[in-house]
């Protein structure tokens, strides 16, 4: 069983991770354009989906799925959100006729960059409020966090 201690900080991080999210999102809803287009209103899984589909150019529903780790029929519904949103495309692959592929639409990737450019902005300013001491020791522990979470997903992937 997991000592007292190690639950608290979990629950502390897990706290203040929620935090930096809503700060986040709070930077975007004041955005003109986040507010026209409605991408304020994304959920974090959806804005997930929309930077993967940026990443990796045109996708299967299915590769979207696995990339996601979610089941087919979760990522067509929130494919299908996203297309009446006018944020992505469906359509008939170029190179197979038979697939029908997910992309971004031609508006999609300008907003992203603006949605991009705001969160960073965000962080940013967290970053000049903490100094450069706090900011330093910061980056250092996530890049510990970041060399564990690659370690436990090479691991999930060995194990596959």
């Amino acid at each position: 069983m997991t000592d007292p201690q190690t639950i608290e900080q979990a629950r502390y991080i897990f706290s203040v991770g929620k935090m930096i999210r809503h700060h986040i999102f709070n930077s975007l809803a004041r955005l003109d354009v986040c507010r026209d287009s409605g991408c304020a209103d994304l959920s974090m899984a959806q804005m997930n989906l929309l930077m993967n589909v940026r990443g990796r150019g045109e996708l299967t529903l299915r590769e979207l799925a696995d990339l996601l780790r979610v089941s087919p029929p979760s990522a067509s519904v929130m494919v299908d959100r996203l297309v009446e949103r006018g944020l992505l495309l469906r359509e008939r692959s170029t190179s197979d006729r038979r697939k029908v592929v997910i992309g971004l639409s031609p508006g999609a990737d300008e907003l992203l960059d603006t949605v991009e450019a705001q969160v960073l902005s965000a962080f940013v300013g967290l970053v000049e409020e903490l100094g450069p001491d706090t900011a330093r020791r910061w980056g250092e522990v996530l890049q510990k966090v970041e060399q564990v979470l690659e370690s436990q997903a090479a691991g999930r992937e060995a194990g596959a």
